[in-house]
Parts: C-alpha cells; structure tokens; sequence
C-alpha cells in the first residue's frame, strides 16, 4: 500500500514538474513572440525610395545614379498629383483659397497627408525638421498613410444619448467636380510605382546613431551606453562581492555582527531599484561629487551597489560548495590560507562565481530606475570611452520607456521601440550564452 502511495506521489510531482516547463515555455513564447515578430520589423522589412534618399543624404550610403534615376522616374508619376492640386488652388477666389489654406479645411487636410506620403511638394522650401524631407520610408506605413489620403474619419451622433460611432469616407466625395477629384484612384493604383518598396536587412540598426529623435538610424548611442554602464557597475562590484564572500565563507566565523551583516546584504537584495537610484543622486552626486552632474560613472556605481548583494551571495555559495577536502589537501602541502584561496577554492568556485556575476550583469543591463536619476538622457551622441566618466549617456532600458511613453510620435516609431527591447533581450541573452560556455569549458578543464 506505502509502495503504491509512493508511486502517486512521484508521479504526480513529475506530471507537476512536466506542467511547470510547459507553462513557462508558453509563458516565455506569449512575451517574447511579439517582441521577436515586431522587434524583427526594425531589421527586415520593406523601403522606400524616400529611405535610399535619406540614407544617401544623411548617411552617405547608396548609389547616386541609380537613385537618380529612379528618383527622375518616380517624380514623372507623382506629377499629375501636384498639377492638379495646383490647378484645383487656381481655380479658387483669393479668399476661398485663404479659408482652405487653415487647419481642417479639406484641401489643408489633403496636403498634409500627401507631405507625408510623398515629401514636400516641390515647389515648397526645405523643411527645418529632417522628419518632414522625406515621405513615408517603410511600405508598411505607406499603405496606413495611404488611407488618410483616400479616406477622412469623423464621428457621427445618430443617437444624442449614446457614444459617437467612427465613420470612413472617401475623401474625394470632399472635392467633386474639381480637377483633385481624379488623383485619389490614381494615388491608389500607382502607389507602388511612385514608393518603389525593396525589401531590406538594415542590420545598421545596431551600429547606426539616431536621425531626429529616432525617426531615423539606429540605436548605437543607446547600446554603447547600455554597455559602459553594465560593464562599469561589474568592475565595481565584481571585486567587492567576491572579496565579501571570501571573507564570510573563510574569515568571518559565526558571530552575532556576521548575522547581522548576512541580514543587511538580505535585506538590500529586496530593496527597490528607484531607491537605489534615488541613493545614487544622493551619495555619488550630490554628496561625494563624483560628477558634476549625471555621468556614466554615477550610473555605474549604483548599478554597483544593485548587484552587488547578488554577486555576493553568488560567490558565497559557489565558494561553500567546493569540497572541503581541496582545502585540506592544499593546506597539508604547506600552502598559506590566502594562496589556497587563490589557487585552490576560487579555480574550483569560479563556474559558480561566473553564472551569479552574469545574472548581475543581465539585471545591470535591464534596470531602468536606478540610471533614470544618475546616468541616462533621452537623446545624445555615443561616447568617446575617455568621456563615459565624466558624461551622461543614453541607454537601452531608459530610453524605450521614453520612446513608449514621451515619445511626440509614439505611435510613428513602434518598430524603432520593439527593436530596442529585442536588442537589450538579444544582449541579456547573449550575456546567459556565454557565461553558458565560459562556465562549462572551465568545468572541464577542472575535471582534467
């Protein structure tokens, strides 16, 4: 009957740990599946012409006679757009044209969607803001741009007690009879030959610097940031937590202060990360003066003290797990306490060392709060490395927030904020691999 009972039980704990992988897998595929799908939008996807002109502008990559070319042979199609808006602004009295050149009026509306489909008319001036030169350079936002030019969007109140309901018309109900009538079914049947859409790798998104907030280039500021802080904030806390743990495993002994202590370290793992960062503006800034202001060196140091009780309680384990008989063994030979910690307990615990130093660097990598108040900014230039002490840098997990948050075109620039994350989820996944196989080739030579 007990060697039935026993049989239950231990299946049941399989069929439980078999249902615990597959949720997490499936939890793992619902967050992360359109992270990887919309993430992948801002590396592979399909452009424009209006993008080979921008990167040929502002990034000095492309072929000019090619894309002179095409650029000759797109202007000849979009052409009977701009005469007969032209035409249609002629025909109006000067006072007809003054009250369709304001905001909302349907010929006003018209124009400033085509600006964005299209670019600038060309007999307009260069616009200030680099967004505004150039028309749609994605062909996924060509054809939701392409809506606005056909068809406006109102709300109708059929029922004065309900919620309006959202209705589409044709836009070109709006100018009947007018020469601008017949340049909607011709936008829509040669939209494709006036874009020109190729698709495209721009693996650059890694190396590129940000155009415009962001409307264009890519996110090298923002990942060289990411890695001065994390890589900072481990060479700060790296020799401190392990030196920590020599000491508790080795050194300490069982007193009432070394409780006390564990308890601190405990108790500052659970601490919030904002509290970390307010600390940081605090201490390393307002107190010590590390910096005048925000800097990669503030940043780093509390990112520091973040992982620090990690990377301590990391080591301790890895360091109590070696057997006690290498230290036996090491002692017996004649060899002082601090070279068998040197050359004995630390080889042997460094695959532990090294998997608890990664976890930091993943968590380093990812804080948003602790860097908000110490080290990043919304937009700027990538660091020299002889400048990342002394001066503030954008980073990964600030600037989605902001791009999610405060962004002025939020909606605009989604494949820009997916990349991002996939970006910092690429790096933390990079970081695992490694220490992955850092952790195993060093296992085997300890093996011999």
């Amino acid at each position: 009957m007990q060697t039935n009972r026993r049989k239950l039980i231990d299946r049941s704990f399989t069929i439980s740990g078999w249902l615990s992988i597959v949720l997490l897998t499936v939890s793992l595929l619902i967050v992360l599946g359109p992270i990887v799908v919309r993430g992948s939008r801002a590396f592979i996807f399909r452009e424009t012409i209006e993008r080979r002109k921008m990167l040929l502008e502002q990034f000095n990559r492309g072929n000019p006679g090619a894309l002179a070319a095409e650029t000759k042979a797109v202007d000849r199609l979009r052409r009977p757009v701009y005469d007969a808006i032209s035409e249609y602004e002629k025909s109006l009295s000067f006072v007809e044209r003054l009250k369709q050149n304001k905001s909302g009026a349907p010929l006003f509306d018209l124009k400033e969607h085509l600006r964005a489909l299209l670019g600038p008319f060309p007999s307009e001036s260069q616009p200030i803001l680099l967004r505004d030169r150039y028309g749609e350079t994605r062909w996924d936002s060509t054809l939701a741009r392409l809506n606005d030019v056909l068809y406006t969007e109102e709300y109708e109140y059929p029922d004065p007690t309900q919620m309006g309901v959202l209705v589409r018309r044709p836009r070109n109900e709006q100018f009947a009879g007018t020469p601008v009538e017949t340049i909607f079914p011709y936008i829509e049947q040669s939209i494709e030959q006036m874009m020109r859409p190729r698709l495209t790798l721009y693996w650059r998104f890694l190396a590129d610097t940000s155009k415009d907030a962001h409307f264009f280039g890519g996110v090298w500021a923002e990942l060289l940031g990411t890695i001065y802080l994390t890589v900072g904030a481990m060479i700060f806390a790296v020799p401190m937590g392990v030196l920590s743990a020599i000491y508790f495993v080795e050194y300490s002994g069982d007193g009432r202060l070394v409780s006390l202590l564990r308890t601190f370290i405990s108790t500052l793992a659970g601490v919030p990360s904002i509290v970390y960062g307010l600390f940081g503006l605090a201490f390393f800034i307002n107190t010590i003066h590390v910096s005048e202001g925000r800097s990669v060196l503030a940043g780093s140091l509390t990112l520091g003290l973040l992982v620090l009780p990690l990377v301590i309680r990391a080591s301790e384990e890895a360091i109590r797990t070696v057997p006690h008989t290498y230290k036996e063994a090491a002692l017996s030979l004649g060899a002082g306490r601090w070279r068998t910690i040197l050359t004995v307990l630390l080889p042997a615990a460094l695959p532990g060392i090294l998997t608890g130093i990664v976890i930091s660097m993943g968590r380093a990598a990812g804080e948003t709060a602790p860097i908000i108040f110490t080290a990043a900014v919304s937009m700027g230039k990538p660091l020299k490395i002889w400048n990342a002490l002394t001066t503030e840098t954008p980073a990964l997990p600030w600037n989605i927030y902001n791009l999610c948050s405060e962004h002025q075109a939020v909606d605009e620039i989604r494949h820009v904020q997916y990349g991002m994350v996939l970006t910092l989820v690429g790096v933390v996944l990079f970081l695992n691999i490694a220490a992955i196989i850092l952790r195993a080739r060093i296992a085997r030579k300890l093996k011999g």
